[in-house]
């Protein structure tokens, strides 16, 4: 077994990230989450490699007025690092996860964000349970299998696929996330926010969930979680009635613009703007722009209004 260091500490990072952390016990495993400020509830789900430090500056805008929640995927951020002993990585378990971070908390009439990986998740999570979902805020992310006949792209076929190969890469090599520091923002990230985005991640047991997300996507049947994808797929379309704002960074690597295309082809109705000058980091590029356009949704759809 390989061992190392199992958590970041948050005070290297205060100034960015000036949150309380709080955790739900999982089976003898932490889940991390942040919980700040009061009234309606914002709950915010990242992807793959990031963690709740990605939501750090629409955290600390919201809360003021909102009650802004966002936990960290399990092997990611400040919740537990587990090996595949203890934690089997799978859609299915990331969506327990949730699951019962929101009945714990008791949360009702909740407003969605998500990005990347906590697109299935979250979606997955509101088509079980639409009634407890009031609003909806989509940013790079899927809810659906790739559209068309569209093919997931090489760099991530290489690490789901070539094991061998991609391991060594990833766990030793921190391929995926010091790969996404630049690829992922359409905008040079400074030097604190990057070690804030890598900090989780910073050996190779720390490592794990990054390669695990990859493998993990469900693409053909068989494949552990296709059928959670298929559910949701099929059922997204009950949610149509739910506020939706669609805010998008044109210029992504993975979620590109027919990802962006299908999502307003599911949801005439949604508010919708496309970001020119962001990536598939856009909280990283635009959070000014992101931050306000998320005020204004949230202003013009007032829960029980």
């Amino acid at each position: 077994m390989i061992h190392c260091r199992n958590t970041v500490d948050p005070k290297a990072y205060l100034d960015l990230y000036p949150f309380e952390s709080h955790f739900l016990d999982r089976k003898g495993l932490r889940y991390h989450f942040v919980d700040q400020g009061a009234g309606d509830p914002v709950v915010m789900l990242h992807g793959n490699p990031t963690w709740s430090f990605f939501f750090r500056r629409i955290i600390s805008a919201l809360a003021p007025d909102y009650r802004a929640i966002a936990p960290d995927h399990m092997g990611c951020g400040l919740s537990d690092k587990p090996d595949d002993e203890r934690y089997d990585f799978s859609l299915q378990s990331r969506l327990d996860d949730f699951s019962a971070l929101m009945d714990h908390l008791a949360l009702d009439r909740i407003t969605l964000l998500v990005h990347d990986w906590g697109g299935m998740i979250g979606m997955a999570w509101a088509v079980a349970n639409p009634q407890r979902v009031a609003r909806i805020i989509l940013t790079n992310t899927a809810g659906f299998f790739p559209p068309g006949r569209k093919r997931i792209p090489l760099r991530l076929r290489i690490i789901r696929n070539l094991g061998l190969l991609a391991t060594p890469a990833v766990l030793y090599g921190n391929l995926f996330a010091r790969g996404a520091l630049y690829m992922a923002p359409r905008k040079r990230l400074c030097p604190t926010v990057k070690q804030g985005l890598l900090a989780p991640y910073n050996c190779p047991l720390n490592r794990l969930a990054t390669l695990r997300f990859v493998q993990a996507i469900p693409l053909v049947p068989g494949d552990a979680g296709f059928d959670i994808v298929a559910r949701v797929d099929s059922r997204l379309a009950t949610l149509a009635h739910i506020p939706m704002l669609i805010l998008w960074g044109r210029h992504d690597f993975v979620f590109d613009l027919d990802y962006y295309h299908e999502w307003c082809r599911r949801f005439p109705l949604a508010e919708t703007h496309l970001f020119d000058d962001a990536g598939h980091y856009l909280m990283e590029d635009v959070p000014g722009p992101i931050i306000e356009r998320v005020k204004r949704f949230l202003n013009r759809h007032p829960i029980g209004g």
